[in-house]
């Protein structure tokens, strides 16, 4: 396997993803909260924050860089076409209980609180969680029941 430095974040590739992913579909799922009637900008940024949070959090600081050590979740998926489902919820219950299953099934998550700086009245507020990436049928006995966004 090779390996290229992009800027200060070490990315691992080679000729074979791992045995047995090759053939998997991978993918991530966001959970957003329609219930706050977020601008569509804000929506987007928040579901952002989940899905790069998913991943970063996985990394770590390694001399001058960042290095995010590939496994069968995440090799697929960065490495391949990078499925992204966006799904909704109507309160922060609700999404809190699909961020609780989803951990109790062993997936990635990231629970995303926003300040509530430029909306929300200043409130702290969960608005976004990312599930996955992992393969698809794992991602989806959590998911998915929700409805598409």
């Amino acid at each position: 396997m090779g390996a290229a430095l992009t800027g200060a974040v070490m990315v691992r590739h080679g000729a074979d993803i791992l045995p047995g992913c090759r053939t998997m579909e991978h993918k991530q799922t966001l959970v957003l909260r329609k219930d706050l009637n977020m601008r569509k900008g804000k929506m987007v940024a928040q579901g952002a924050h989940a899905s790069l949070r998913a991943i970063l959090q996985l990394g770590h600081r390694q001399q001058e860089g960042f290095v995010i050590p590939l496994d069968e979740r995440l090799e697929p998926w960065l490495l391949g076409r990078f499925k992204k489902i966006c799904v909704s919820v109507n309160s922060e219950a609700e999404l809190l209980s699909v961020h609780e299953a989803a951990r109790a099934a062993g997936l990635i998550t990231a629970l995303i609180q926003d300040a509530g700086l430029t909306e929300f009245g200043g409130v702290p507020t969960y608005t976004a969680l990312a599930v996955g990436p992992d393969r698809e049928d794992r991602v989806d006995a959590v998911t998915d029941t929700l409805p598409l966004l």
